[in-house]
């Protein structure tokens, strides 16, 4: 009987852990830890080798290493591919490490906003929500049937392709498009 009881405490803390965390969801190959922080889950994923260098070389690792919490937009690899030539190359170098910055922050919210949080906020804003970023700079979320789509200020829209995956510090949605301020 006290073996059934340890089992059970057991058991149950697996699942509170879980529904705590969240689900661990995989991206670009690896499993997503909703234990451990952004940084800790993005250099695993080889769908986000760019968006890693990229915070590297912006010396923001400490940053989306703290406590947050941060929502952040992640681009994917491919969305850094669909930059004009030459643009990633140029935002790396040492002398545009400010404008690097900018243009990464502009991928996070200050906060822990759930997909459903974001859809909240667009059916409350009728069909639009205004997310200010981490930057200063306001993006648009929105609805494209179920899809949520969040649109830049040079116009650019970008699809969440996956959404809610947890981390300790905050919550991470893939996206398609890298976002411009």
């Amino acid at each position: 009987m006290k073996n059934l009881k340890i089992q059970l405490v057991l058991v149950m803390s697996v699942i509170m852990t879980t529904l705590s965390y969240g689900q661990t969801k995989m991206v670009g190959g690896a499993e997503m830890s909703p234990s451990k922080n952004i940084i800790e889950n993005a250099v695993n994923s080889k769908d986000h080798t760019t968006l890693v260098a990229a915070v590297k070389a912006a010396d923001l690792v400490e940053t989306l290493s703290s406590d947050g919490p941060f929502t952040v937009f992640a681009p994917t690899n491919a969305a850094f591919g669909n930059l004009p030539e030459g643009t990633v190359e140029t935002l790396l170098k040492p002398e545009n490490k400010k404008q690097l910055q900018t243009v990464l922050t502009y991928h996070v919210i200050a906060g822990n906003f759930s997909a459903s949080d974001v859809v909240a906020a667009i059916k409350k804003g009728n069909g639009k929500a205004e997310l200010k970023t981490v930057s200063g700079g306001m993006v648009t979320a929105m609805l494209d049937g179920k899809s949520v789509k969040i649109k830049d200020s040079k116009g650019n829209v970008a699809t969440v392709t996956i959404a809610d995956v947890n981390q300790s510090n905050g919550v991470i949605h893939v996206i398609d498009t890298v976002l411009l301020p």
